[in-house]
């Protein structure tokens, strides 16, 4: 079988189920694990993420909205030669993958019709049961199942560690810098099930603006950065958009110093099984004492 994969969370997906050999194609943000980035790239963004700062790719987003336009374009000569015999992609969010409209126009550009896998997940669950759909779709139901299993004995084990928290601190993850928004999807859930409580976030809903103001009401404990698609570094560069906001140090986040940078991509921002270890990570920051060494290497850093 010949692979190509239109989104992150789908190569990871991929690979996670042994399917690294079959992959021909990827998406330019697919990463992880690093053989990823030796695979050929067929889908490309107009967004130079790395130069441009949050409030010029926020700009740049509802501009191409505004407009109709599309923040991807596909390689049709690199998807010809790469031949698939399957697509997986993502209808969760134009602004993270390729739309279903281009995936169809791409598919007309091959001389044999693929068979094409549209994922959309919003929830952890329908996120973890997607394993299963990959699995079936690509003759690996097999490892789908042992890979759904680790993950759900996994979830277990931290529901257990976090079960007898009597506290479950007021917690805030923010998605975006300029503007700021609360999280959505599977993220206020993952906060709930490592023991603590989303004060802004809209579970299985789209992430959100929200207002500075807001922010300071909800008063939240704990405060995760976790801008889509940015790395710790990369989240660092822009933390005055943040940090000189009127009142900053007022918050009791900041003030117990329990602001955390953690890398959004890896671990919450893309569906898939790492969304577990997300889950562990949050259960280390929120309850240390039980959950520490849950925390994966190098994907938190204090502020």
């Amino acid at each position: 079988m010949r692979i190509c994969s239109f989104f992150p969370g789908g190569t990871e997906l991929l690979y996670a189920l042994g399917l690294g050999e079959a992959i021909v194609g990827v998406s330019h943000e697919c990463d992880y694990p690093p053989a990823a980035r030796m695979k050929p790239t067929v889908i490309r963004t107009v967004i130079d993420q790395e130069r441009l700062s949050s409030e010029a790719i926020d700009a740049t987003v509802r501009q191409a909205i505004e407009r109709r336009m599309s923040l991807y374009t596909v390689d049709a000569d690199a998807l010809r030669r790469a031949r698939p015999d399957l697509i997986v992609s993502q209808e969760l969010c134009d602004v993270c993958a390729i739309d279903t409209a281009q995936v169809a126009e791409a598919v007309r550009v091959l001389p044999d019709r693929p068979r094409v896998l549209s994922l959309h997940p919003h929830t952890l669950e329908e996120s973890l049961e997607e394993i299963r759909l990959v699995g079936e779709a690509t003759g690996t139901q097999d490892a789908a199942e042992r890979l759904l299993r680790g993950c759900r004995t996994r979830l277990v084990r931290v529901a257990a560690l976090v079960a007898h928290e009597r506290r479950r601190p007021k917690v805030f993850c923010l998605e975006w810098l300029n503007p700021l928004m609360a999280s959505g999807h599977w993220v206020p859930e993952m906060v709930e099930r490592a023991g603590g409580v989303e004060v802004l976030g809209q579970a299985g809903a789209s992430s959100r603006s929200v207002e500075w103001g807001q922010v300071q009401a909800a008063a939240p404990e704990v405060l995760i950065v976790m801008p889509c698609g940015f790395s710790i570094a990369r989240t660092r560069r822009e933390l005055p958009e943040l940090t000189t906001l009127p009142g900053w140090d007022t918050l009791p986040a900041v003030r117990d110093g329990q602001v955390y940078l953690v890398d959004g991509p890896s671990y919450f921002n893309r569906a898939g099984p790492r969304l577990v270890d997300g889950i562990e990570l949050l259960a280390g920051l929120l309850h240390p004492e039980r959950c520490a060494h849950l925390i994966p290497p190098g994907a938190v850093a204090m502020l």
